[in-house]
């Protein structure tokens, strides 16, 4: 369990695509098209999480920058030919359906890391106890 105030925000995306189910269930939607952006969003999501945390761990600036960059290009690929493949092998109801679904969590996911980013500096910077040895 975490203490920080602002995991709602953090997580906001993942509880637009639970919103986004029964609409995907009782609309004349493509399910699979839910499915299909649900799939590919958790991948990217975790990639992205996978890729943070390697930068973190790394006190070397060129690391950091190669994780952070390569999982930015590597997820835009992705998403991009993920959603493509899914139009040409499923139909483009279900590539339109999902990559509008990726688009809306994509927007959600980019406003709350710009609305949340300014925190995790701030917490960085403070002084953080210093660790003795007994």
């Amino acid at each position: 369990m975490t203490s920080d105030p602002l995991t709602p925000l953090r997580v906001l995306d993942l509880a637009l695509l639970l919103i986004a189910l029964p609409i995907f269930l009782f609309a004349p939607i493509p399910f699979l098209g839910w499915v299909v952006g649900a799939g590919v969003w958790l991948a990217w999501r975790g990639i992205g999480a996978w890729a943070d945390r390697k930068a973190a761990a790394s006190s070397d600036p060129r690391v950091v920058v190669g994780y952070e960059t390569g999982s930015m290009i590597g997820r835009g690929w992705l998403l991009g030919l993920s959603l493509l493949a899914a139009g040409l092998i499923f139909g483009s109801d279900v590539g339109l359906s999902a990559a509008l679904l990726d688009f809306a969590l994509f927007t959600v996911f980019f406003t709350t890391k710009l609305i949340v980013r300014p925190f995790d500096q701030a917490a960085s910077k403070t002084p953080k106890e210093p660790h003795t040895s007994p």
